[in-house]
């Protein structure tokens, strides 16, 4: 028997790749022609955005950069108030992360750590409304924000963030349901009541589903086109999304241009990203999403 159990362990402490080679191999064709597929546009942009306007009709679909205009970055932030549009962003995004963060991490703390009843239906009925398609409420959403004259301002790109967001309470709630309950009972030994329980021992441990959650949050907020269409009508107020799409009907015919000020767009959230990588990962794999 000896002699048999000794080469399962020595295969078994073998590296997969060298275990499964034929296997490992088309893994790896599998996930670059997925990667290229996901990167190409991206690569097409940061090539177009240095060529000349003729360059781009003769280089067709090619991502290599025959030439080098970098005058076409110092236009885009030139060529229209790309800056106060650049502000509008920041203000919509940073604002409405902190609003979404507070309001979502106390209504999931609540979920998970308070026991009352009827605590798992309220829980249910939250859920149930991340069923609801998001142009069902843009009616009456446009309605109530008109009723108080706040079309044509910031207000309702930013206010609605502070009532929460199911799935973002749903996270919040997995993550303080795996804290062990012991952190509650000496909070309450010390004097803390609930809401200072939240903000002095809970929040402060929530740091990775935070991150986590402000990560994604921001990818949706900067990107975020369809909420300042339908709100913003004056320049004044553009964000840089918004203000894109009227630069490119301006200037559609210069492609360059275009691509340069996409790419200005697309940099914080690609230095974000990949800055944050490794807590968006921990934080989400802890709250049980992954």
């Amino acid at each position: 028997m000896t002699a048999v159990a000794e080469p399962l362990v020595l295969r078994a402490d073998r590296p997969f790749w060298r275990r499964n080679l034929t296997l490992t191999v088309v893994l790896y064709v599998v996930l670059a022609l997925g990667s290229l597929v996901f990167v190409y546009p991206f690569l097409w942009m940061l090539a177009t955005s240095l060529r000349s306007l003729a360059g781009v009709g003769s280089s067709g679909a090619s991502v290599v950069p025959h030439e080098f205009l970098w005058d076409n970055y110092r236009r885009a932030v030139t060529s229209f108030p790309f800056w106060r549009y650049a502000l509008n962003s920041v203000l919509t995004t940073l604002i409405p992360i902190a609003g979404t963060v507070f309001s979502c991490s106390l209504a999931g703390f609540a979920f998970a750590r308070l026991q009352v009843r009827f605590a798992g239906v309220l829980f249910a009925v939250v859920l149930a409304t991340m069923l609801l398609p998001g142009e069902v409420t843009m009616v009456p959403q446009f309605m109530l924000f008109n009723n108080f004259g706040m079309v044509d301002t910031l207000y309702p790109l930013i206010l609605p963030a502070f009532f929460g967001s199911p799935f973002y309470i749903f996270l919040f709630r997995q993550f303080f349901a795996r804290m062990p309950g012991e952190l509650a009972d000496a909070a309450v030994v010390d004097g803390c009541g609930w809401f200072k329980m939240f903000l002095l021992v809970y929040l402060p441990l929530a740091r990775p589903a935070v991150v986590a959650v402000s990560i994604l949050l921001f990818m949706g907020y900067w990107n975020n086109f369809l909420g300042p269409a339908i709100y913003i009508n004056s320049d004044q107020w553009k964000t840089l999304p918004l203000a894109l799409a009227g630069f490119q009907s301006v200037n559609g015919t210069d492609t360059p241009l275009l691509m340069a000020t996409s790419v200005l767009i697309t940099i914080p959230c690609v230095l974000i990203f990949f800055a944050a990588q490794k807590q968006l990962t921990d934080g989400i794999t802890f709250t049980g999403g992954k």
